[in-house]
């Protein structure tokens, strides 16, 4: 069962939206005896709900701790349609996992256009979970 989530911050322009990992495709780059290895991976996901469409991301990995991605986004938000690249990234220290973007200035398209604002995600055990504060 998919379920949506929309709320609003006090401003009304907060989307939050399930979304799940189509493909992973991963190259190990660097893996010393000793600490993290470093990976590069494609990474294919689609999104329901507030947030509809696909993206398809390259993140640089650490040691399965940590991570930084550029992902070009194609669909629609808030019923908006068009492309938008997010760069994004997280930390996961074993205790409280965290999450940081942004949707990068100038690289929407369509009904995206102009769009920013800061991206977050999320999962746990009840799924996955995107987060966008929009401008």
């Amino acid at each position: 069962m998919t379920q949506t989530i929309t709320d609003s911050d006090s401003s009304g322009n907060r989307v939050v939206a399930e979304f799940e990992v189509t493909g992973w495709d991963e190259t190990v780059y660097d893996e010393p005896a000793e600490g993290g290895r470093l990976a590069r991976a494609t990474v294919r996901k689609t999104y329901r709900g507030a947030v509809e469409g696909t993206g398809v991301a390259e993140l640089l990995t650490a040691a399965d701790r940590g991570y930084v991605a550029s992902e070009r986004f194609t669909g629609s938000i808030a019923g908006r349609r068009g492309t938008v690249v997010f760069q994004h990234g997280g930390i996961d220290d074993g205790k409280r996992p965290y999450s940081f973007g942004a949707i990068v200035p100038g690289t929407g398209t369509g009904d995206l256009a102009g769009l920013t604002g800061r991206i977050s995600f999320r999962h746990d055990e009840s799924g996955a979970r995107v987060t966008l504060d929009l401008d």
